[in-house]
Formats: structure tokens, C-alpha cells, sequence
């Protein structure tokens, strides 16, 4: 039998370390605002030397510290919208889900029932537990049918991104298992096969469904999802169940942006989806 990885080895798997160090950065830039940050400003600010934080912005994503903050611009989302971007549809007929690297094409999910949903989790044995990703520390819930709940906690923290979670289906039966968790969690940011159980309502389900056709490194509307959908006109119904998407990251909310290119919302900290979107667009380019 397959031991789970140690603590220290998941750390190493996730980089955890290196996004605290992306996330002091993405807030030092944000600070600045329009004014660019030079390699050796935001390393000083960070207590670091220039050539150190160089190489931990490597071991996250590859790229410069400087090629890094045009993509967390709002340009950037803008001409992804303008020139790079298949719409749901689209990427959906030409099978564009992902390629060989890609989360999307190791998700099966299951669906729960319009039925079972009312039931508001009656019956439900919910597993949970805590561990460190790329970007930032989780909480990951998951039913015997798969992962049902992962959610960032660095902005929240643990308590209220529970208490979030667990409202969501509040007559389930709620246990502490970090054993039986950390494995999803640790294929869910390395690629591996993971199996989601959705637990929502049915137009919930069509919208998150919606986003798993989005390609890495690539973006869409809430408007292009409501199109995909067959609902034009439930734009706002359509932002509504991307902040409830309960399984962040696989079900890729954060590549949901407003039609102006503006990023919109995000139910787990705006700094975490610049991230998300930046680190996804650096490995595209630089695979």
C-alpha cells in the first residue's frame, strides 16, 4: 500500500512556501499601483536579495519577477478577451478542455440530484481537512464520491472558511480527516485524477460545469457562460453560482472575468485569483 506523503514532502510538491513569498509581492504591486516595481525594489521590501527572490519566483512559475506583474495587470486580461480567447462553445466542439498537462482532463464528476440537494446534505458524510497548495493553505472536504469542498483559507482563515463551507449544506455530518483528504488535495494541484461530487442546485450545476471547459491559461465572461448555458440573459444569475462554485481551482471560477476585462469578484481574495490567472498564463507561455 501506497504510503501518503509526508508533510514536508507535500510542502515541497505544492510550493507553498514560494506563493507567501508571491503573496507579499502581489500586494507590494498592488500597493504601487501603475508604478512598476524593479527586481531589486520588491526584494529589498521583501528582505530578500535580488538574486534569491529571482530564483524563488522561478521555482513557482518560471518566469521574471518583471514578466510576472504584466500578467496580474488588468491589460493582460484584456487582450486575453480581445485575442486569445475561445468561447465556452468553442473550446468545447474543438475538445479544448485541456491538453495532457491540464487538471481538467483527470475530473470526473458526479452530479448530486435536485432531490438530494433539497435534503440540504441530510445523510451526507463529509470528510475535511487542511494542508498547503501553491497558493496557499486549503480546506478540502470530500464525500465518499469524491472532493466536494477546497477552499483557500489565507485571507479567511480556517474558521470562517469552515463555517462557509459547512453552510452550504448544513444537515451533513461533519468529520476531521486529514489522512483521507490530503491525497485529493495533493492530486488536485499535481495533475492527478480527481474525482468531484457537485453538490448544488441544477442551474449551480450547469454554470460550474460550464467553467471545467475553460482551458488553462485562457478566460472567459460571465456573459459567455450564460451563453454556453442557453440562459443569454441570466448574466447576473450566472456570477451568483461562480462565487458559490465550492471546489476552487478544478472548477476554474477564477478564469471567469468581467466582459471589460475586469476581474470581478473572487470568494476567496482578489490577490489568490491574480495569482491563479498569472501563474496559469507564465506555464503556458513558457511550456
Amino acid at each position: 500500500m501506497t504510503q501518503p506523503a509526508s508533510h514536508t514532502q507535500f510542502d515541497a510538491l505544492t510550493g507553498a512556501y514560494h506563493y507567501q513569498t508571491i503573496a507579499r509581492a502581489i500586494k507590494l504591486i498592488d500597493e504601487a499601483g501603475a508604478t512598476p516595481l524593479s527586481l531589486d525594489a520588491l526584494a529589498a521590501q521583501l528582505h530578500m536579495s535580488p538574486a534569491h527572490f529571482q530564483r524563488v519566483f522561478s521555482g513557482w512559475v518560471g518566469v521574471s519577477p518583471k514578466r510576472y506583474q504584466q500578467y496580474l495587470t488588468l491589460d493582460h486580461a484584456k487582450s486575453l478577451l480581445a485575442k486569445n480567447t475561445p468561447t465556452l462553445t468553442t473550446a468545447h466542439e474543438l475538445g479544448l478542455s485541456g491538453s495532457g498537462r491540464l487538471h481538467d482532463l483527470f475530473i470526473r464528476w458526479e452530479a448530486m440530484s435536485p432531490g438530494d440537494y433539497a435534503k440540504r446534505g441530510h445523510g451526507l458524510e463529509i470528510r475535511y481537512g487542511y494542508a498547503d497548495s501553491p497558493f496557499g493553505p486549503v480546506l478540502a472536504m470530500a464525500t465518499d464520491k469524491g472532493l466536494c469542498g477546497l477552499a483557500f483559507t489565507d485571507l479567511t482563515g480556517r474558521d470562517d472558511a469552515f463555517a462557509d463551507m459547512s453552510a452550504r449544506w448544513p444537515a451533513a455530518d461533519y468529520l476531521e480527516a486529514p489522512d483521507a483528504v490530503e491525497p485529493l488535495i495533493r492530486a488536485a494541484f499535481s495533475g492527478g485524477r480527481t474525482d468531484l461530487h457537485l453538490i448544488g442546485a441544477p442551474f449551480q450545476i450547469k454554470v460550474w460545469e460550464a467553467l471545467l471547459h475553460i482551458p488553462e491559461g485562457r478566460i472567459t465572461t460571465y456573459s459567455d457562460i450564460a451563453q454556453a448555458i442557453g440562459n443569454p440573459k441570466a448574466v447576473r444569475a450566472v456570477g451568483t453560482a461562480v462565487g458559490r462554485n465550492p471546489i476552487s481551482w478544478l472548477i476554474p471560477c477564477h478564469r471567469a472575468l468581467r466582459k471589460s476585462g475586469g476581474l470581478g469578484g473572487y470568494h476567496w481574495g482578489l490577490p489568490v485569483k491574480r495569482a491563479m490567472l498569472a501563474w496559469e498564463a507564465a506555464r503556458n507561455e513558457v511550456a
